[in-house]
């Protein structure tokens, strides 16, 4: 926990007050023999969002420097939280919901940022115990939601941490460390977004999304607009269908989603039939040498842009291949999550 002690510094009322008052935007402290006998708070906010008490009293002025709330996650330590809720979304995904100790904890993410999950379940060491087995995970939780941090997983075959994940019953605990951030996202910063995502791709592309829809700052609305292509096996393997749904007939001219599976089982479907390509990227995804940028997550990126990481790093972008570049677009124009 980040908990910090309440410290409190004390001054003289006569110039070291006007000093301080004057550091907090306040316009004028009265002198300690003419001042009113009952304290005045003042507050400030600091950039940080927090605020600054100031209690101005005849006799001193008293600053309460501000406590650091708790964070649910750390970035430097590993927590055992708690599973507090599972959520089928699928025959092979569901929506595990882990508990901070504090209730009123948040995740302290910032957009688009990833955690980082540990289980000691990999292959067998001399001394009997199992290697540790790391592998990161895009909540789909909001950063400001109290309690807990929601992981959309999907359990795969050879998956040693998704089987893990979802072996696990309510009330066991899993060690998660984070966030870690992977492309801080600005306000207004592209006018348009074109998104490919494939399966539990559309983790970060939700966190993208949610941050534009509801992002707004002193400098006005993010008016962001955002394309989404998303793709998967069948109509049922559509991970939070509802919940993009929504967010697209809430905001129209902001969100405009084109579901695609590689085969229909429904007569009724009305999304696409098959495979990415190059025409369904030039249609639906920002120009290349515009304003925009393109964000690819899930197993479409081989064929869409090329894998990501080198010989190196693991973690870098790689080279750009794939359609986007036969389309034209530059390295700096494309990210891979």
């Amino acid at each position: 926990m980040f908990a910090r002690t309440l410290l409190r510094r004390r001054r003289a009322a006569t110039v070291a007050a006007g000093v301080a008052a004057s550091a907090f935007g306040l316009s004028s402290l009265a002198a300690a023999d003419s001042a009113p006998p009952a304290s005045k708070l003042a507050k400030k906010e600091s950039g940080l969002g927090v605020s600054f008490e100031v209690n101005v009293s005849p006799s001193q002025l008293e600053v309460v420097e501000p406590r650091i709330p708790d964070d649910g996650l750390s970035p430097t330590e590993w927590r055992a939280l708690r599973l507090e809720s599972v959520t089928p979304l699928s025959h092979n995904t569901a929506v595990y919901r882990f508990a901070f100790e504090d209730e009123t904890a948040s995740s302290g993410m910032r957009v688009a940022s990833c955690l980082l999950t540990k289980a000691a379940i990999g292959s067998e060491k001399a001394d009997g115990s199992r290697a540790n087995v790391i592998r990161p995970y895009t909540p789909i939780s909001r950063p400001d939601a109290k309690g807990h941090v929601d992981l959309a997983v999907k359990t795969y075959p050879d998956g040693k941490m998704s089987q893990h994940i979802a072996s696990l019953k309510v009330g066991d605990t899993l060690e998660i460390k984070g966030p870690v951030v992977k492309l801080p996202y600005k306000l207004n910063e592209h006018a348009k977004l074109g998104m490919i995502a494939g399966g539990t791709g559309i983790a970060p592309m939700l966190q993208v999304i949610d941050e534009i829809l509801a992002g707004e700052s002193a400098f006005g609305k993010d008016n962001t607009k955002v394309s989404l292509i998303f793709a998967n096996v069948s109509e049922q393997d559509i991970l939070l269908k509802e919940e993009v749904d929504r967010r697209a007939a809430a905001n129209p001219s902001q969100l405009e989603v084109f579901y695609l599976v590689d085969k229909a089982s429904s007569p009724d479907w009305s999304g696409g039939v098959g495979y990415v390509t190059k025409q369904m990227l030039a249609e639906r995804m920002p120009p290349p040498g515009s304003s925009g940028r393109v964000f690819v997550c899930g197993p479409p990126p081989m064929v869409v842009c090329g894998a990501k990481g080198t010989k190196e790093d693991p973690k870098a972008q790689g080279e750009l291949s794939g359609m986007l570049k036969e389309l034209g677009y530059a390295k700096e124009e494309v990210f891979k999550f």
